[in-house]
């Protein structure tokens, strides 16, 4: 099955818009994406080419996300995510343990985006959230951006306790593929939890924020309250 799907992959691939997507996703020497192959295949499309393999093995699966094509990993992950979302909570537990171990083959953006909260946020939403703190504390910028995007799937649940305390600990972070990330959760969490609890950590950590974050999390903010943080009016 998994030379089917590469094989299916290969059918659909689009040079030109694999030419773009690589200036995307930042594929150049020494950028965060460097070395990345792209097939040029839109993710509607894959969306839909992914439930032709929905009984594909976990196995089989992690095989398919250790390929050096990026769609092949974000199949990959839509496969996880799927079985994990119909499995029970041993099969829960063996893919949230696999994610982590390979968390080297989840490595640009999207690929967290799509993921990490639906694995790792929702295994871990009743557990101790101790692993998120580990991976906020991680020298890797994917498990930096898994820890914070996996808190959106406790905001989506009206918790946001550990997305600030993890915005804390990624306020001085360097890259600013967090600061978008910090920036977006703690928008979300002024949106969908209580907006007090944004604004509380705007007032003491605005000053401090890298400009791309406290631009995300004010997005939803009144305009009087942008320019207040914006300006530093205190």
């Amino acid at each position: 099955m998994i030379e089917k799907l590469k094989k299916e992959l290969e059918t659909l691939k689009n040079p030109e818009k694999a030419a773009i997507l690589k200036r995307f996703f930042k594929t150049g020497k020494d950028q965060y994406g460097e070395g990345d192959i792209f097939l040029g295949i839109q993710v509607p499309v894959l969306r839909k080419t992914v439930r032709k393999y929905f009984s594909m093995s976990v196995n089989d699966i992690l095989k398919v996300l250790k390929s050096g094509i990026h769609e092949e990993r974000m199949v990959a992950l839509f496969l996880l995510v799927h079985k994990f979302e119909e499995g029970d909570e041993g099969i829960k537990q063996i893919i949230y343990k696999e994610y982590l171990k390979n968390t080297k083959y989840i490595n640009n953006w999207d690929l967290v985006d799509l993921s990490a909260e639906k694995i790792v946020g929702e295994y871990l939403f009743n557990k101790s959230k101790e692993p998120l703190y580990d991976l906020a504390e991680s020298e890797m910028l994917w498990e930096r951006r898994i820890a914070i995007l996996s808190t959106y799937n406790f905001i989506k649940k009206g918790y946001c306790d550990e997305t600030i305390k993890i915005s804390e600990m990624l306020l001085k972070d360097s890259h600013d593929l967090i600061h978008k990330a910090v920036g977006w959760m703690l928008r979300e969490a002024g949106k969908r939890c209580c907006e007090e609890v944004l604004l509380s950590f705007l007032d003491k950590y605005c000053k401090f924020m890298p400009r791309t974050m406290l631009r995300y999390a004010i997005e939803k903010l009144s305009p009087d309250l942008k320019i207040k943080y914006l300006n530093g009016n205190f």
